[in-house]
């Protein structure tokens, strides 16, 4: 299990990361403008849940590395504390202007989950994000980074469950708002990048 410090900051992490605009959410809310409210939840719900595919190899990996050298898996969290940077970096340079498209296909509730299923577990960039992501919020010194990266991989996608499934609900206010105010998508990207640049250099200087 997670301790409270630990779930409490991850969460809030998690969160701010997935209302940051990117491909998943926006797309949710296109879905949800051209299509409904009913689609555009199944498509979110199906992003939400492809996470554990990333969680499940994010797992495996740490788990490999761990058995293998502890200084290897020291090695892959500064690597991935690097990686958290570039990203914050590209997040605060970002000038904003996220617009939401409603040109969708027509398709059903059930084939859309499926699609935004697929269409998550196998991003590589979502792989990288989640070995890069979730490490850094293991305790090494409990001795159990296995269940605590799924715990937090756990966490991370019943929070973008939750998160999609109102993006979805609210697709038509949410993105109306959205293609008003476009500085609301800088804003939230700035809030990201700063997370991202704060967690790979706690790691980076951490030991």
């Amino acid at each position: 299990m997670l301790t409270p410090e630990q779930f409490l900051g991850f969460l809030t992490a998690a969160i701010l990361i997935t209302l940051s605009p990117g491909p998943d959410n926006m797309m949710v809310l296109g879905v949800g403008i051209a299509k409904g409210r009913s689609r555009g939840i199944a498509f979110g719900l199906g992003c939400a849940l492809g996470c554990l595919n990333h969680t499940l190899l994010a797992v495996i990996g740490v788990s490999a590395l761990i058995a293998a050298s502890p200084a290897a898996f020291t090695g892959l969290k500064i690597a991935g504390g690097l990686y958290l940077i570039w990203m914050g970096i590209g997040a605060l340079r970002s000038r904003g202007g996220a617009q939401v498209a409603g040109g969708v296909p027509d398709e059903s509730a059930r084939r859309l989950f499926f699609k935004g299923l697929l269409a998550n577990a196998i991003n590589p960039k979502v792989v990288l994000f989640f070995l890069s992501f979730l490490p850094q919020f293991v305790v090494a010194s409990r001795g159990d980074a296995n269940w605590q990266i799924a715990w937090l991989g756990l966490v991370f996608t019943v929070q973008a469950a939750v998160l999609f499934g109102l993006l979805g609900y609210f697709s038509g206010t949410i993105g109306q708002w959205l293609n008003r105010t476009p500085q609301a998508g800088m804003w939230l990207d700035r809030i990201a990048g700063a997370i991202f640049i704060g967690l790979g250099l706690r790691l980076i200087v951490a030991r």
